[in-house]
Parts: C-alpha cells; sequence; structure tokens
C-alpha cells in the first residue's frame, strides 16, 4: 500500500511514495480546485498542494488510505473556503475574490444542497473501500480494474463488492430517511418509497400526495430514483456539492464511455425498467456503468499523465511553503489572467452558481451540519452556543454560552451519529449518564454498551435525538447564559433546534 511509508517508512521512503500518491491524484484534485476557483494557474496550484499536506498528514498519522480521491477533493473545497474567508489572505491572493469562485463559495448558504443530505450521509458512512470504489467506477467513469488496483482485489472480488457497495448505499439513503424524518408522516412512508421506486412501480395514490407537500420527502425519492440512473451525479452533488457538475465535466472517462448498462435496467428484476417518485426514469446525466466498463482509449489519459517531475516537484515545495508564498505572491502574482492553463476544465470560468444544486430547504427546517466538520451549534431559542461548563473532561456539563471562537464550542457530527468535542476529539456528548443532564463522556464505539448514550439522530429540523431514546431531544434548561443541556421530551420546539454555523 503506498500510504505505509508515510507511517513507517524512512524519509526517502515516504518521499517517494508521496510523489506516487500525487502522480495518481494530482491532475483531479487541481482540476477541481480551478473549478472552485473559476481561476486557472498558481493559485489553483497552491490550494491543491495544500489540500495533499493536509491529507497526506492524516495519512501518516494512521487515517485509512482507502476513498482519498474524494477525500483530496472535499480537502480542495474546503481550502479555498477557509482561504476566502480570510481576509489577510485575500488581501494577498486576490484571485480568491471571484464571483464564481472563493467569494461565491463564501457566500454560499450551503455548499451541499438540502436535496442531497441522505446522500451525503449514506456515502460518508459507507466503509472507505465501498467508497473508492463507488467513487472511481460512478464518478471518475473509470474501469473497475482501477480502484480494483488501488484496493489489492481481484476482478470478480471488487465486481461483488461494488454491487454491495450500491446496494449498502441506497439502504444508508432509507435509513437516512428514517433517521432524519421531520414527521411521523415521513417515517411511516420510508418503505412505501423504497419498494416501488427499487421495483420500478408506481407509487401508492396517498404516496403520490404526501411528495406533493412534503419536499423532505420528495427530495429522498428523487435521490432513490437517481441509484440506477444517476449515480456518479448523484454523488458528486452529495459529496463535493459546489462546482460538481463542472468537476464532472472534468472527467476524462465521461468523455467517451465504453458500453454501459442502459439507464434503468435491473440487474436482479431481468430488465423490468426502474423510475423515480412518478415512475419515471431518473433524471439524464450519468446512467451506471457496467462493472469494468472502459472508457474509449482516445478520451482515456494515464493517471497523472501530462505531469512533469518539474510539475511534481513545484507541488511538493509548495505544500511546503505555502504560508511563505502567500506572503511573496505580490511580487510574483501575474496579474494579467489572460493565459489559459491547460488543465482548466470546460466552463471553468462560468458562474458556479447557476451549476450548483438547488439548496432550497423545506418550511421550517434547519441546516444540517455536514459529517465530519466541525461547527458551532446555536440553538434556535435563545441565540447562544453549545458549550461546556469549565475545562473540556470527562463529567463536565455542557451549557449555553455565548457564542466565541473557543474550541469548546467547536463539535463535529459524525456520519455515524457520534457529537465530538472539538477541544478533545477524545469526548462526545453523553445524554445518558447523569439522569438527563448532557455532560461529556468518552466517546464509545457503536456496538459498545455506551454506544447510543453518545449518539445522535440528527433530523432535518435541528433537533438531536438520542439514539438510546428518539422520543426525547437535547434542550437547554433555560434560555440564559450557563443554563444547562438536558433531554426533554421531544416538542418540536424552537429550544429543541440547533444551528450550525453558516459556511
Amino acid at each position: 500500500m503506498l500510504a505505509a511509508p508515510l507511517r513507517a517508512g524512512s524519509d526517502a521512503e515516504a518521499a517517494r511514495s508521496a510523489a506516487l500518491l500525487m502522480a495518481r491524484h494530482w491532475r483531479p484534485a487541481q482540476d477541481y480546485a480551478v473549478v472552485c476557483l473559476a481561476v486557472p494557474g498558481p493559485l489553483a496550484h497552491m490550494v491543491t498542494a495544500t489540500a495533499f499536506h493536509q491529507v497526506l498528514d492524516r495519512l501518516a498519522l494512521g487515517e485509512p488510505a482507502e476513498a482519498l480521491r474524494p477525500r483530496l477533493l472535499v480537502a480542495v473545497r474546503d481550502t479555498v473556503l477557509n482561504w476566502a474567508t480570510t481576509d489577510r489572505i485575500t488581501a494577498v491572493l486576490p484571485g480568491l475574490q471571484k464571483p464564481a469562485g472563493g467569494r461565491g463559495i463564501r457566500m454560499a448558504k450551503t455548499l451541499i444542497p438540502e436535496n442531497r443530505a441522505l446522500s451525503e450521509r449514506s456515502f460518508h458512512g459507507l466503509p472507505r473501500l465501498e467508497q473508492a470504489l463507488l467513487w472511481h467506477t460512478e464518478v471518475e467513469a473509470e474501469p473497475l480494474a482501477v480502484p480494483a488496483g488501488l484496493l489489492g482485489l481481484d476482478g470478480d472480488s471488487a465486481a461483488v463488492a461494488l454491487e454491495q457497495a450500491r446496494e449498502k448505499f441506497r439502504e444508508g439513503c432509507v435509513r437516512a430517511h428514517r433517521e432524519l424524518a421531520p414527521s411521523t408522516d415521513c417515517r411511516h412512508y420510508n418503505r412505501l418509497l423504497d419498494v416501488p421506486i427499487r421495483r420500478g412501480g408506481a407509487l401508492l395514490p396517498d404516496v403520490r400526495q404526501h411528495l406533493d407537500g412534503c419536499p423532505y420527502c420528495r427530495y429522498a425519492a428523487e435521490q432513490l430514483g437517481r441509484i440506477e440512473g444517476g449515480l456518479g451525479v448523484l454523488l458528486a452533488e452529495a459529496v463535493l456539492g459546489w462546482g460538481a457538475h463542472r468537476y464532472l465535466e472534468s472527467r476524462p472517462g465521461r468523455s467517451g464511455t465504453g458500453p454501459a448498462r442502459t439507464r434503468g435496467t435491473s440487474r436482479r428484476s431481468g430488465g423490468g425498467r426502474r423510475g423515480g417518485p412518478a415512475g419515471r426514469l431518473p433524471e439524464p446525466g450519468g446512467g451506471r456503468r457496467r462493472a469494468g466498463a472502459r472508457p474509449d482509449a482516445a478520451d482515456r489519459r494515464a493517471p497523472g499523465a501530462g505531469l512533469s517531475a518539474r510539475t511534481l516537484l513545484s507541488g511538493v515545495g509548495v505544500a511546503s511553503a505555502v504560508l511563505l508564498a502567500t506572503v511573496l505572491v505580490l511580487t510574483v502574482w501575474p496579474h494579467g489572467g489572460g493565459r489559459v492553463d491547460p488543465v482548466a476544465p470546460a466552463g471553468a470560468g462560468t458562474d458556479a452558481r447557476s451549476r450548483t444544486p438547488s439548496s432550497a430547504a423545506p418550511p421550517g427546517t434547519a441546516g444540517l451540519p455536514t459529517a465530519g466538520r466541525p461547527t458551532r451549534l446555536h440553538n434556535a431559542a435563545a441565540d447562544l452556543c453549545l458549550d461546556v461548563r469549565g475545562r473540556p473532561a470527562a463529567g463536565a456539563s455542557a451549557v449555553l454560552a455565548a457564542c466565541s471562537t473557543a474550541a469548546t464550542q467547536r463539535w463535529t457530527y459524525g456520519a455515524d451519529g457520534l457529537l465530538r468535542s472539538g477541544a478533545d476529539s477524545g469526548l462526545c456528548l453523553d445524554s445518558h449518564a447523569d439522569a438527563g443532564v448532557v455532560i461529556l463522556g468518552t466517546c464509545a464505539d457503536a456496538g459498545a454498551r455506551r454506544g447510543d448514550d453518545v449518539r445522535y439522530h440528527l433530523t432535518v429540523q435541528g433537533e438531536l435525538l438520542p439514539r438510546w431514546d428518539e422520543t426525547l431531544a437535547l434542550s437547554p434548561a433555560g434560555e440564559t447564559a450557563g443554563s444547562d443541556i438536558v433531554v426533554k421530551v421531544r416538542d418540536h420546539s424552537a429550544g429543541q433546534r440547533w444551528r450550525p454555523d453558516a459556511p
């Protein structure tokens, strides 16, 4: 495995491993940097190198190496967001102020649209191996042999694992729809949505009537309908959000694919037609490819093709000296911007907002925290933030406090439902240990005795429901700073809703 020398090899071995990983993933990451910035050139190189620096550092610390491509792309997007929201950096890197690029990302209410929340949750809940298989075959449109080689699988094993990954992704979407359901009606229609869409039949009249008035379930039905006929587009929108369509257009495998299974045709049902919410085929935009289907040879590029040794070394240098480059950039930056970078995807300079999936949320809903991304949690009634009383340690009480930049106010909601403290990643919010008073406790594995005590269902309204009893919800005991956080019977009030920071 290429990542192993980063953890246990010599400096020379680690450098060789980093070079090979960059040769494999540099081009797609830089293409996406151009999409996010809406401008090619040195700034895209800097963003790409910084993303590699972050991800390779995490690999060296022991993070799993599978599904590296989507993690690098998300790191690219988040780097642009981070830099674009830092005035000191935008002052010296004017390329971050493009309306269709950095400034657009900075002003966006959300990077992942509300109508892709279930798919985002499902994908991040998959094992990394299955994420890699889905991403490379469906999004990158690469032949199955590519991810199989990266993962050390033979062709038959990879094909079986890919089918299992698709099925697990669908089941994850169905489960997320049930867990995040804003009402008992939505939870009731859970399987009544999944089964007909899976089999290609018509929805029952009362289900159709419910969809007419419920955006949450309508979004769910549309996502389930796309799993057979547009999974690559769905995954890109759910994981990347911003610029997903233009990234897809930049993929060599999508410029001319080999024989693909007809959209809407089921292997399991012998060719039965599959449909969307109303029994229709999903919208065009990326039908599933057969396992092993290959892009046209004329349109394929070898991993890292066109990436010279000079470019590779320059990328490594930027990763090591990005702060110095920020200081010196004004003296060397090419302001003309007229040169076309050969790696810029088509349409990179167009308005990114026009290509971003709709992010309209159902009435009364709250923006959901992005899985794995630290954020403050604002109480909708008190306009105060979730914090910890005193030093962050096991047993410390969770309280409301005036919102600040303190690490104790940063929380990470994981795809598995864990709510981790930003001050200590080994501590999670425990709603069961202290007779209804919410405290910090050590995190626990999903199958452990305390697993559900530190895990929560996050509803589309922003309620946090303890998994040990989802009739309860996290709520402050009062609406003033210092009020304890407790569990109360869920009543859908504003005091039980939590909003993340705006992106």
